[in-house]
C-alpha cells in the first residue's frame, strides 16, 4: 500500500484543537480536505504530520507554533481613527475588517480593543501563537 509522499494530492479528515482541547475546525461534518503537499497550502506542522501515512492511518500530532502560524506579531497591531473606519462599520471586540495596500493586496484584521477615538486591529492569524493539535486520517491518496 502506498504512503503520502511530497507532491501527492491527498485527502484528509483531520479536527483540529487547541492545546486546551477546545475544536477550532473539523472536516467530520463535511468533505475531507484535499491539498496538494508541497504547494504551502497549509501550514508546514500539518503538511509534514501526512508524509508516510497510508489511507485508512489516523494519528494525533501536536504542531509548535513554528510550524503553525508562528508567533504573535506586535508590528502586526494598528491604530485606526474611527473616522477611517466605514460609517455602517459598529466597532466591537472581535470583529473582523479587510482593506487593500496599494498593491490591491487584501489584508484581515480583528478589533481587538475599542476607544473613544479609535480600534486597535490586529492582522495576525487568529490562531498565532498557539499551539495546535491535530488528529487525522488519511482517505485517499492520488
Amino acid at each position: 500500500m502506498s504512503q503520502v509522499k511530497e507532491n501527492d494530492t491527498v485527502k484528509v479528515h483531520y479536527t483540529g484543537k487547541l492545546k486546551s482541547g477546545q475544536v477550532f475546525d473539523s472536516s467530520l461534518e463535511r468533505e475531507p480536505l484535499e491539498f496538494t503537499l508541497g504547494q504551502g497550502m497549509l501550514i508546514p506542522g500539518f503538511e509534514n504530520a501526512v508524509i508516510d501515512m497510508k489511507v485508512n492511518d489516523k494519528k494525533t500530532v501536536d504542531i509548535p507554533v513554528t510550524e503553525a502560524y508562528g508567533d504573535v506579531r506586535k508590528e502586526l497591531f494598528h491604530k485606526v481613527e474611527k473616522a477611517q473606519l466605514p460609517e455602517e462599520v459598529k466597532p466591537e471586540v472581535g470583529l473582523g475588517l479587510a482593506s487593500r495596500d496599494e498593491q490591491g493586496n487584501e489584508h484581515q484584521f480583528r478589533i481587538v480593543e475599542v476607544n473613544e477615538d479609535h480600534v486597535i486591529v490586529d492582522g495576525n492569524h487568529p490562531l498565532a501563537g498557539q499551539e495546535l493539535v491535530f488528529e487525522l486520517e488519511v482517505v485517499e491518496i492520488k
